[in-house]
């Protein structure tokens, strides 16, 4: 039998029309299913976790003020756009050179989309849900290449929330190369990637001292920081060296950027690295170079991750090194619902989007 006469030729989507409020988000039910290549893989979407991209994409938060909107990248948006890049689902069509993959298996995608004939450049790499339809969507082609398959005991939903989380923070630690050796400070510690840094960290048999907001200590303590800290906790040294016995750490994890920012960078020790994947309290901060150059310090920002690691994440999903933190799960119907939700940040983890009520 034809395998495409398993599949519909429509299905539910939600499409982004152009930058602005969530009322630039669109439910259609007749967008049209696409279609495999020869190198593609067709991913029936069971769950999708959000992330800071798909908002920052829809307010126009990467154009820094100018009047066209961009992507993460710099390159021009298209529109309208399928968001969504952490998907959990199954296969449902493999195209004629995809070898490694079968119709019915359990898959995670890699959300970052790499030239096949220049894998390791970032400048040629694109992202799940900006440059190409993602998965707030009943099916999503991806690349065979970016395909896993994953044996696990855990639900879609909760597949649903490692891909962008996790591997932005196994980025970022690689990024300082962190060991067992170091003490690192994480911030925004009850977000999708700062839970993941901690226990990322942790598998890395790093000290870590975690901040995040006072409501949310314990649920972050429970994910194995050993010391919490407030957000703003002003003095930080003193609150570094009460709770850690130094006023230094080794590395900085950083999310957040924002006012505080200076605080952070004066907490490094002598050879101290900083690394940064987002600025959710704001991307301007103010710098005193003489920290940065009297202190030996070393600063990296960590967006694109390399072949081979999400990989490497989904052996770790399989031996059970690294545990699923879903917040809370909506209907794909919901989207908008789970949205702002998402944006209130009163959550823990990850929130993400299901296609089915059993996923």
């Amino acid at each position: 039998m034809n395998p495409r006469a398993t599949v519909p030729s429509k299905m539910r989507a939600w499409a982004l029309t152009g930058t602005g409020s969530q009322d630039r988000l669109e439910f259609r039910t007749d967008w049209p299913t696409p279609t495999p290549g020869a190198d593609e893989v067709l991913v029936r979407v069971q769950a999708c976790g959000l992330n800071n991209t798909d908002v920052n994409v829809r307010r126009g938060w990467y154009s820094r003020g100018e009047p066209q909107p961009v992507a993460w990248d710099g390159s021009e948006l298209e529109f309208p756009r399928v968001q969504g890049a952490d998907v959990a689902g199954t296969v449902l069509e493999v195209g004629r050179r995809v070898e490694n993959l079968r119709p019915g298996q359990r898959v995670l995608i890699d959300p970052w989309l790499r030239d096949r004939d220049d894998p390791h450049n970032p400048g040629k790499c694109r992202y799940l849900g900006s440059e190409c339809d993602g998965g707030f969507a009943d099916c999503v082609v991806a690349d065979g290449r970016n395909v896993h398959a994953i044996e696990s005991d855990l639900s879609a939903k909760e597949l649903a929330t490692f891909a962008t989380s996790y591997g932005t923070a196994e980025n970022m630690l690689d990024h300082a190369r962190v060991t067992g050796a170091d003490t690192v400070l994480i911030t925004g510690a009850s977000g999708g990637v700062g839970s993941a840094l901690i226990q990322l960290a942790r598998r890395r048999k790093a000290r870590i001292v975690a901040l995040c907001g006072a409501d949310k200590r314990d649920q972050v303590a429970a994910i194995g920081a050993h010391a919490v800290l407030p957000r703003d906790p002003g003095d930080l040294g003193r609150a570094l060296r009460e709770s850690m016995g130094s006023e230094r750490v080794d590395v900085v994890a950083d999310v957040v950027g924002g006012p505080g920012w200076p605080r952070l960078i004066r907490s490094l020790a002598r050879g101290g690295r900083y690394t940064c994947a987002g600025a959710i309290a704001g991307p301007r901060v103010e710098l005193d170079l003489r920290n940065l150059y009297l202190h030996d310090l070393t600063f990296t920002g960590a967006t694109v991750t390399p072949p081979g690691l999400f990989a490497r994440l989904v052996r770790y999903i399989e031996a059970g090194e690294i545990r699923p933190l879903l917040a809370a799960s909506y209907q794909l119907e919901q989207l908008r619902e789970a949205q702002r939700a998402f944006i209130e940040k009163r959550h823990v983890g990850n929130i993400v989007v299901t296609t089915k009520s059993d996923t």
